[in-house]
């Protein structure tokens, strides 16, 4: 018994249970998740079947600035996390500031887009199936993009008014998940808005 004992592997730190708010969110990103893919489905299954125009050829432009606008915060988001685990409070407001500012530029350049559709292109959310399932999908990720920002402006501002320091690292950890699954998403639907369906 003794020899048993000594073959198995002695862990030298004990096992300790997730953090619970990681946990928390990762159930939200997963139940979000499906929600994304019933409108990516629905917007794929509709493309091609209005009966009027105007088509997403006629009317849709990639917008690459702001989705690199976008897709550069993960990596900004990350560094301010990495920062403030460190103690370095001026490097982690800078690109936490940094992380914000790209954030509200995509969310500008989306209302840009829509303000466009709607008032050059005629294209409303009552048009044509086409136009019911792009406010659909894109409107249900602006909506995420906004709730990130929302969470963001106020850990900045406890931040620049000296409330966030390394001990709370962890937490930050927690948005900086909503906020690359934020990112992630905006790729997919991306892809199926401006390269699939058009």
């Amino acid at each position: 018994m003794s020899e048993l004992a000594a073959a198995v592997p002695q862990s030298s730190q004990p096992w300790t249970l997730p953090n619970r708010g990681k946990v928390g969110m990762a159930c939200l990103i997963l139940g979000e998740s499906s929600i994304f893919t019933i409108f990516v489905i629905a917007y794929l299954y509709y493309i091609g079947k209005s009966l009027s125009g105007p088509t997403p050829r006629e009317v849709l432009e990639p917008p690459i600035f702001f989705t690199v606008c976008l897709l550069s915060s993960s990596i900004t988001i990350h560094f301010a996390e990495r920062f403030l685990e460190h103690g370095k409070r001026a490097a982690f407001l800078a690109s936490w500031f940094l992380t914000f500012l790209l954030g509200g530029l995509f969310l500008f350049g989306t209302a840009r887009e829509w303000h466009h559709l709607i008032y050059d292109k005629g294209l409303t959310i009552s048009t044509n199936l086409f136009g019911t399932t792009y406010y659909s999908l894109v409107g249900l990720h602006a909506f995420h993009v906004t709730v990130g920002l929302i969470m963001l402006l106020i850990v900045l501002l406890f931040g620049l008014a000296g409330r966030v320091g390394s001990e709370h690292s962890v937490r930050l950890q927690v948005l900086s998940m909503y906020w690359h699954f934020v990112d992630a998403v905006w790729i997919v639907v991306f892809t199926v808005v401006y390269i699939v369906g058009r």
